[in-house]
């Protein structure tokens, strides 16, 4: 049985890019949780339940704040970079890596769609991925059917790779997801 490894340092400067900056959860992110049940796909995706009361989105914080100490990884809330005000959540998770590969996710509000912010929000996670030493690739798994998610990746650098045919289950159901990257400059 593998013991979880110790977290990684918090990044000292908050990464960020663009409109947005990544920050540890606060509790005023109970409302960005609370926008994010109502989309129909989150649910299916993340431990958001759809519709969720105003204690489990806050359940729903409190989890993204304990990610971090398991060593699994960071979960970032993305917010906006004037306001420090909650816009969605970017993860950055580090299962693999011993093989040199991490994984990323990312869920935009509802309210704060169509303004950019997913790509710049994932520019900035991916340049702090590179200050992890033996990272040199962060990998995407997107369903064919979410262009706004693919247009995401492609402006934030990241490369197609392929369709991993009935890759993960979503929902109760075997799904596509496209594969895209991230390789480590240089």
């Amino acid at each position: 049985m593998s013991r979880p490894s110790p977290p990684l340092p918090w990044p000292a400067v908050p990464p960020a890019h663009g409109t947005v900056v990544l920050r540890e959860f606060v509790d005023a992110d109970v409302a960005v949780g609370l926008d994010l049940s109502t989309d129909p796909y989150v649910p299916l995706v993340s431990t958001l339940p759809p519709h969720a009361t105003e204690d489990r989105a806050r359940e729903w914080v409190e989890q993204n704040r304990a990610r971090w100490p398991t060593g699994k990884g960071f979960s970032f809330a993305i917010a906006d970079a004037g306001s420090g005000q909650g816009l969605g959540q970017i993860g950055l998770w580090l299962d693999e890596l011993p093989h040199g590969r991490a994984s990323a996710g990312y869920f935009v509000a509802p309210a704060a769609r169509g303004r950019g912010r997913a790509a710049d929000a994932l520019t900035a996670a991916t340049a702090f991925a590179w200050t992890i030493p033996g990272l040199a690739r962060v990998q995407l798994h997107i369903e064919p059917w979410n262009t706004a998610s693919v247009r995401t990746a492609e402006r934030a650098g990241y490369q197609r790779e392929g369709l991993l045919r009935r890759y993960m289950e979503i929902g109760g159901r075997r799904r596509d997801m496209l594969l895209f990257a991230a390789l480590r400059p240089g």
